[in-house]
């Protein structure tokens, strides 16, 4: 094992369709299914890049430069912070940042179609026909509900599937914010529609609520309970300059916006600090184009240094403000690429072997954990499962991972067999 410690230590849609026909369905709040009640929990938060598509482990993290040219690609390994390890060179900041920072490079899956793969990664626990494992954002928005009166769980700038809460409720699903690197970037959810103020926005939902009254005499559902337990937060939420504020990443210097690159990734970065920093539990940045089955080269010199800027700079900003101790840094992508270079010079799915990047929450920096063979094709020292990342991403936040949630009148495991990867603390 390559071990390199730095030299220094769902339903009823009825309900919906009859709010709308009373024109009581406001187009700009969907809120209430988003907020979890106050609850007292952890400091901790949490930050995931996810690297949609599955990035090339080759190309970033786990270079082979000993290889064939058609497994090596044309990238070249360049030295990083910590003497004997090496990155792609696409990944020159990361390289000088290397100490703040670990890598697991022998992550493997089961999984190589990318929802089924989205949906283990996202949970840490394989995905089943019978039920959908909540994700990480929904365990954490359960466990420690809102703070600031700010939604626990925020997917930056879009979500799918693989970010839902499963078997807990839409209650816990996440509060998507759009893409911050826009123009004219605005959280919709915080926006009353044209015409609206709050005094008028305030009559309607006690109105909502006496035909609320009514509707339940028809119809009683787990989820209009849900709805109506948290419909007055969506109000609090759309009322709250602190939202309002937390949302506002204009209010960044220039400065420290162009550090971060004006990219989706890099505004995205920027954005979810200013959200933990505020009181959001876990933020994910969803950064795209790693599904490079064509011209994987030309697309990975534009997709990972974007990647490289932002993540570096995301480091640095929590560190100068105290908060990288406190906050985890999760990279992840749905799975790695195939060694071998297609014949359109792309790369695959591969979910035999690929690498992730932890920061913050204790762990160490410039600690690599596990290796791949001479092609990285698959682990040959300390592998590590989905189930593991899972153990430790829940111990990184102070969460137990054996604990069990009851779904369908039976228990379910938040984690199952997965063990924590504790070098990355050691």
């Amino acid at each position: 094992m390559l071990h390199v410690r730095p030299p220094f230590s769902s339903g009823h849609s009825n309900r919906r369709d009859f709010l709308k026909v009373g024109g009581l369905a406001f187009s700009g709040i969907h809120l209430p299914k988003l907020l979890a009640s106050e609850s007292r929990g952890s400091a901790r938060s949490c930050i995931v890049i996810f690297q949609h598509g599955g990035a090339s482990q080759l190309d970033t993290f786990d270079p082979k430069p000993e290889a064939v040219a058609d497994i090596r690609g044309s990238f070249k390994a360049i030295p990083t912070a910590v003497p004997g390890v090496r990155f792609s060179e696409l990944l020159p900041r990361s390289a000088k940042a290397n100490r703040k920072f670990s890598v697991i490079r022998s992550m493997h899956s089961d999984e190589a179609i990318h929802e089924r793969a989205r949906q283990y990664v996202f949970s840490g626990t394989k995905p089943r026909n019978e039920l959908l494992q909540p994700s990480y954002g929904a365990i954490l928005a359960k466990e420690w509900g809102p703070k600031n009166g700010l939604p626990p769980f925020v997917a930056i700038p879009m979500a799918d599937l693989a970010f839902e809460a499963g078997f807990l409720g839409p209650t816990y699903d996440p509060f998507i914010s759009g893409d911050p690197s826009a123009k004219d970037f605005s959280v919709k959810d915080l926006t009353l529609p044209g015409g609206i103020g709050l005094q008028e926005a305030s009559s309607r939902a006690a109105l909502l609520a006496a035909l609320d009254s009514e509707f339940k005499r028809v119809e009683q559902s787990p989820l209009i309970e849900s709805i109506d337990e948290f419909y007055q937060k969506a109000f609090d939420l759309i009322s709250s300059p602190e939202a309002k504020q937390a949302f506002d990443i204009g209010a960044e210097p220039a400065k420290l916006r162009d550090a971060y690159g004006r990219t989706t990734v890099g505004q995205g970065a920027l954005l979810a600090r200013r959200l933990v920093e505020a009181g959001v539990r876990l933020a994910t940045i969803f950064h795209g184009g790693y599904d490079t089955h064509v011209e994987n080269e030309p697309r990975c010199k534009e997709i990972v240094p974007a990647f490289d800027q932002a993540f570096t700079a995301l480091l640095d900003d929590l560190e100068q403000r105290g908060m990288l101790d406190t906050t985890l840094v999760l990279v992840v992508g749905d799975f790695g690429r195939t060694p071998k270079i297609n014949f359109s010079g792309g790369r695959d799915h591969w979910p035999g072997a690929f690498s992730v990047a932890l920061a913050g929450a204790g762990i160490q920096g410039g600690v690599v954990v596990g290796e791949t063979d001479d092609h990285a094709a698959h682990p040959v020292d300390r592998p590590v499962s989905i189930e593991d990342l899972g153990a430790t991403v829940y111990k990184a936040l102070g969460i137990d991972y054996r604990k069990n949630y009851h779904a369908n009148g039976r228990p379910v495991a938040i984690n199952k067999e997965g063990h924590p990867v504790n070098e990355l603390w050691s």
